[in-house]
């Protein structure tokens, strides 16, 4: 294979790696079919709705919820533990776990398991029994059914041994598995020769399914070492049970190893080994090896995309989260960057393992990824000896209170070229980040005394982006439309916008007429377009109870029925006259350009 077929191979894995992203959760799918979750809705090229937004519809017989009444471990009946998103259910003996309070999830739901198209599953319609159909794909079905009402989550299926299709979602089907296909007990006399068809069709088309998985990954392993070979080769260190550091730490001591022992493993950075520490299962410091890692929720946050918050008391030096994902060579890095690039990609998730390797966290990883800079943080990272091998990890630099949002300084990340703005808020901000934080500024009244003494100082100019990277109506990125207005930084998608065509010449964007009279606006909302003039503000604008900046009720993050970045509620308003036809009717097209509407 020559240099240019490699490039070519390269293209094409990248545009298969190319993701798609849910504009109200994390959730990421590669932007294919095989990946990509049943029941996704697709807004753009690169922004969908994920299926976890699904809501079922009062009085729908097919949206209601239904769990097995067997245990799918030892597929015995008797008082089971149901999970609350999909049909499984298992007797608490089963999994060896203890009665949970409230609500439970299965294993396949909390890892975010779900259907995908050509999914072999076990679907519940009705009073009718479990009846094997196959995931089809919206544009492959017959038009009749995809006229047929369905929301965000429902997925058409098609019956095996019929020409029946209906639309259905995760609570109501489970997958379909190799022992079901081998199954003779299903084939029974008692068995109607309608449903016995069904099983035999559904058996054929599982193994030919798992035939071309079987091939597929057979082509993808061949490509994978065709790719490696080109782009060189990562070496993971081990080091034999003799070259592992010993401590001095004993299993009587209080905390063998923990933060407060003088175990000199711990004081160099050196993690452990069970099979060498003295301490042995009661050493304390194995937590890379054993995921001790601190409860967290991912947040959206309202300037800084999303973010990592804690959800319990942490103390300081402890053990938050280790930073995974894939580990690649300086040359794949340069390679990776310059195709995000090309590709309008703005966001990085690369650092520094050492100088030969680099851990690239965007295609995976884990929730450490989501956790944001400042430049006052309150975790740093610190590189571990593990088994021979260097991780890194996050650790409390001070203690940290439940609820609060955890940040790291990113002096270790490879943001590419150009400085990105910092967008912290931290009193020391540098303003870019990659950039040396400032010393802590004085007190107000040390500042005030050494003005009085030196006399007045020239104002420091405020650093400003000429355009920002996301779009103001949803928060992602891709292909925008800029504000032309002078001082504007405002980017949009052209379909959050609705426009079929980018707009040409001086196009000013909507947050700068009155939503309501069209007229130059005065006060805008700080989290979306919604803008209006003096006369019109009064009681549509007004202070947030979180930072005090100016949004309408549908942004308020303490409100009692808040909006996610992205998402539109139609405005009611109180007069079902004027003013609530004036909020739905598009803004006519003056003086050759076109305007936009919009609606609180």
């Amino acid at each position: 294979m020559n240099l240019n077929q490699k490039r070519t191979l390269q293209r094409i894995l990248n545009f298969l790696c190319r993701l798609v992203r849910c504009v109200r959760c994390p959730v990421a799918y590669h932007a294919t079919d095989l990946c990509m979750a049943a029941g996704c809705r697709v807004l753009s090229s690169n922004s969908i709705l994920c299926p976890n937004h699904f809501t079922p519809r009062k009085g729908v017989k097919n949206h209601e919820h239904v769990n097995v009444s067997w245990c799918f471990v030892c597929t015995e009946g008797g008082s089971l533990l149901c999970c609350e998103s999909c049909p499984a259910a298992f007797h608490r003996e089963c999994l060896n776990i203890e009665m949970p309070k409230g609500s439970w999830f299965c294993n396949d739901c909390k890892s975010g398991k779900k259907p995908r198209i050509k999914d072999i599953l076990w679907v519940k319609v009705g009073r009718y029994r479990w009846w094997p159909a196959e995931v089809s794909h919206p544009k492959s079905i017959p038009e009749n059914i995809q006229r047929m009402r369905h929301d965000v989550g429902e997925f058409p299926v098609h019956f095996f041994g019929s020409n029946d299709y209906l639309w259905t979602y995760q609570a109501r089907v489970f997958p379909y598995m190799d022992v079901d296909a081998n199954s003779k007990e299903k084939m029974g006399k008692g068995v109607d020769a309608t449903y016995k068809k069904a099983l035999e069709e559904a058996a054929e088309r599982f193994r030919e399914l798992q035939a071309e998985k079987e091939l597929r990954q057979l082509q993808e392993d061949r490509e994978t070492s065709t790719l490696q070979t080109h782009q060189g080769t990562v070496q993971i260190f081990t080091a034999d049970l003799s070259e592992i550091p010993r401590c001095n730490c004993k299993a009587s001591d209080d905390s063998p190893c923990g933060m407060d022992s003088e175990c000199i493993n711990r004081m160099l950075l050196y993690e452990c080994h069970p099979q060498v520490c003295p301490a042995g299962e009661k050493c304390l410091n194995q937590a890379f090896t054993k995921r001790e890692y601190s409860s967290v929720e991912i947040f959206r946050t309202l300037s800084r995309g999303w973010g990592l918050r804690c959800s319990h008391d942490i103390k300081k030096g402890q053990f938050v989260s280790e930073y995974v994902g894939e580990v690649i060579d300086e040359e794949e890095c340069r390679s990776r960057i310059r195709d995000a690039q090309e590709n309008d990609i703005g966001n990085f998730y690369m650092l520094t393992l050492d100088k030969d390797r680099i851990i690239d966290a965007g295609p995976k990883g884990n929730e450490a990824r989501f956790m944001n800079h400042s430049c006052r943080p309150n975790c740093e990272t610190q590189k571990w000896t593990v088994s021979g091998d260097t991780r890194v990890g996050l650790f409390a630099l001070e203690d940290i209170p439940a609820g609060t949002e955890l940040t790291f300084n990113y002096n270790l990340e490879c943001l590419g070229n150009g400085k990105t703005v910092c967008k912290c808020g931290a009193p020391n901000c540098s303003g870019f980040l990659g950039v040396r934080p400032k010393n802590n500024p004085p007190a107000s009244e040390d500042r005030g005394r050494k003005f009085k003494r030196r006399g007045r100082r020239k104002s420091r100019a405020v650093l400003t982006k000429e355009r920002e990277d996301e779009c103001f109506s949803c928060g992602d990125g891709g292909q925008l439309v800029s504000c032309k207005k002078p001082g504007c930084p405002k980017v949009y998608h052209a379909d959050c916008l609705q426009l079929t065509r980018r707009p040409a010449g001086r196009w000013e964007c909507p947050r700068h007429q009155c939503d309501i009279c069209s007229k130059e606006a005065k006060s805008y909302c700080e989290m979306c377009p919604s803008s209006f003039c003096d006369q019109h503000k009064e009681g549509l604008l007004f202070k947030s109870k979180l930072d005090g900046k100016l949004c309408c009720t549908e942004h308020d993050p303490c409100g009692p029925n808040p909006l996610e970045p992205g998402e539109i509620r139609e405005y009611q308003s109180p007069d079902t006259g004027g003013l609530q036809d004036t909020l739905k009717k598009k803004r006519k097209k003056k003086g050759g350009k076109e305007e936009l509407s919009k609606s609180l």
